[in-house]
């Protein structure tokens, strides 16, 4: 993954799947072009998935976006954090149905495991609602330590996800 001008290229996803999804997700991606140091880049289309874990709710509606940021990994997973709580974000158990959730999935080329992050998203190759949208503006993007981001898509193929509109 190369470096971009103004600072890192990162991917963010995006979900929500109560009050108005898409409302939350287009304002996001507002909030997130409004953080200092960071411009969106690029933004992929709508995707409707089945929940996964806590099965008994409503369908996500998901988003990838990149953006170019001189944030450092945990500052923009704090802007994250803050902004899935402008938008109403309650955690109460794992899965559960949410306002908005932002996953910071790749900052640069950048490899960390720590309590409040780790990078690449531990779980992002396994996920359809993740792959499908990121591929969609990064059809080249190799995961570090892992290798080529479309290598995962055979095994996400029997998951439920449509495209569903643009962002």
């Amino acid at each position: 993954m190369t470096a971009a001008p103004s600072g890192v290229r990162a991917f963010v996803a995006l979900g929500a799947n109560i009050g108005e999804p898409v409302k939350h997700l287009r304002a996001a991606v507002a909030d997130l072009a409004a953080l200092s140091g960071t411009r969106v880049t690029a933004r992929s289309s709508l995707y409707r998935s089945a929940p996964v874990g806590l099965l008994n709710q409503p369908d996500f509606i998901n988003a990838v976006v990149a953006v170019d940021t001189a944030l450092s990994p945990l500052a923009l997973l704090r802007h994250l954090l803050a902004i899935e709580a402008r938008h109403g974000r309650v955690r109460s158990v794992p899965n559960a149905p949410r306002t908005l959730d932002l996953d910071l999935l790749l900052h640069g080329d950048t490899v960390l495991h720590g309590d409040e992050l780790t990078l690449p998203h531990p779980r992002m190759h396994q996920r359809a609602f993740v792959l499908l949208p990121l591929l969609e503006i990064a059809a080249d993007l190799s995961l570090p330590g892992l290798g080529p981001a479309r290598d995962y898509l055979a095994a996400v193929t029997g998951q439920d996800i449509s495209l569903f509109e643009p962002l």
